[in-house]
């Protein structure tokens, strides 16, 4: 686990080196280039880096995941609907990379051979999520891209429900995206978005007394749609 916790910060390290080296970057070519704007000029040059996205946010989970001790256990998980907040920061016109935020619950279910504890218990999880995008460029305000990342989520106001006791680990994963921007102008759009999480914590619980452990398979699909705004 510690080496995974140093992986991703070295990841995330980079990801904001990159950042300031594409900042730098842009600001070298402007000023060789003699297009860097004087006061009171009209910026017409290199468009704004940044971009917001609103969205709201469907997670549909996968119902999959077992208590390690007990045959044919199996566990499913409530669907929710969540707002989405991102931020993404274009290096070119065809890369950028996006940090997603939102939090959601879900409501854990016993299924097979303890479905009859019904609900084991519910969690809060944030899952920020850091992709890496390619952007294509050559369909006029249709503006489609793919990415792939980085996910860390964190399990957090964890309740048992029939159980005794109930915790689920913080975990990394893996994401990969699919989406398009329709720009309405130069600054507005919309959006929609489909991610797959590949998210598999592992968990402890108690039931009368016996402590058991187990992994609950989520591996989400996250489908949003909402507004974008390009600085």
């Amino acid at each position: 686990m510690a080496r995974k916790r140093i992986g991703v910060a070295r990841g995330v390290t980079a990801a904001i080196v990159l950042i300031l080296m594409g900042q730098q970057a842009v600001a070298a070519e402007l000023a060789q280039s003699g297009s860097v704007p004087q006061a009171g000029a009209a910026v017409t040059g290199w468009p704004n880096p940044w971009q917001v996205r609103l969205r709201a946010l469907g997670v549909i989970t996968e119902d999959s995941g077992y208590v390690n001790a007990v045959p044919g256990s199996g566990l499913s998980y409530s669907n929710t609907v969540t707002p989405e907040l991102d931020i993404s920061y274009y290096f070119t016109d065809n890369i950028a990379t996006e940090l997603i935020l939102g939090t959601t619950y879900a409501n854990i279910e016993g299924q097979g051979a303890i479905g009859a504890l019904g609900n084991v218990g519910k969690v809060w999880l944030l899952p920020p999520t850091l992709t890496l995008q390619y952007h294509f460029t050559n369909f006029g305000a249709f503006k489609p891209y793919v990415g792939a990342g980085l996910n860390y989520t964190i399990f957090y106001n964890q309740h048992a429900g029939s159980a005794d006791a109930l915790k689920v680990d913080n975990t990394f994963g893996t994401a990969l995206q699919v989406g398009f921007d329709y720009m309405v102008d130069q600054h507005w759009g919309i959006n929609f978005d489909v991610k797959k999480l590949f998210l598999k914590p592992d968990f402890d619980v108690t039931v009368d007394g016996a402590k058991q452990t187990g992994k609950a398979e989520l591996d989400p699909w996250l489908i949003g749609a909402g507004v974008t705004y390009r600085f």
